[in-house]
């Protein structure tokens, strides 16, 4: 019984590094990106919209950033999770935002 619960958390604890490790294709940059950026966030437009904050974005030789903007909501309730660049032995890769 001990083995198999061994086996379980030896498969969660594999499933998880494949959660938060690089993304397939992902691309290594061994240039540390720049700190992030203060913006100045307005108002929203309207009902709905949830500010996106701006980032880095490599391009192939330098480091170029990218305003943030309003959108609008896909869904009722739901919620941006910035992108970030995340370091590994292999240099620096980005790992986009997306909705939760």
């Amino acid at each position: 019984m001990l083995n198999l619960k061994r086996l379980a958390l030896g498969a969660s604890l594999v499933g998880l590094a494949a959660c938060y490790g690089p993304p397939a294709g992902a691309v290594f940059v061994g240039v540390r990106p720049p700190v992030y950026r203060e913006e100045v966030v307005g108002v929203a437009p309207g009902p709905g919209y949830v500010w996106v904050a701006g980032y880095w974005e490599w391009g192939g030789a330098a480091y170029a950033w990218v305003p943030g903007r309003w959108v609008v909501r896909p869904y009722a309730r739901a919620v941006w999770v910035r992108g970030a660049w995340h370091g590994s032995r292999r240099g620096w890769y980005w790992r986009p935002g997306h909705w939760r």
